[in-house]
């Protein structure tokens, strides 16, 4: 009989185990943009997202954390890593927020010159999150 409630109780403790392992979830993926290659990472916890966008490289770059902020529900975004605030990771960030609804860290490795490459990787990246179910749905929009 003990043995049996020891393995009833090792059971559950691998099915904990799974559960929590279950609920972080990896994707990596690339693509290649005119005269390069964009890399991206994006990694599921239960209530944020980490990214990672590299181009041409596997550098960690910016690293970036953005949010829902309170009383007005605004989102704020800092950086964690990389020197002065700039605007090549931090609108990624804050524009993830505002699609998924969690929290976000995001490591960015994009040139800071290249706007329109900043802009494809941004596409290509909600296109992913929307394919994996990670965004929030959007409401119905009203005709006038």
């Amino acid at each position: 009989m003990e043995d049996s409630e020891e393995l009833k109780i090792g059971e559950l403790k691998l099915i904990e185990k799974e559960k929590v392992e279950g609920e972080l979830k990896v994707n990596c993926f690339s693509e290649v943009l005119n005269d390069g290659s964009i890399h991206f990472q994006i990694i599921r916890f239960p209530k944020q997202i980490y990214v990672w966008i590299g181009y041409n490289s596997a550098k960690l770059g910016h690293l970036y954390a953005a949010a829902h902020t309170r009383p007005n529900n605004m989102v704020s975004a800092t950086t964690l890593l990389g020197g002065t605030f700039d605007n090549t990771g931090s609108g990624i960030a804050r524009r993830l927020v505002l699609k998924t609804g969690v929290n976000i860290i995001l490591a960015c490795n994009l040139p800071k010159d290249n706007t329109m490459l900043e802009v494809e990787a941004e596409k290509i990246l909600v296109r992913k999150l929307i394919s994996l179910g990670y965004t929030k749905p959007r409401l119905e929009a009203t005709s006038v």
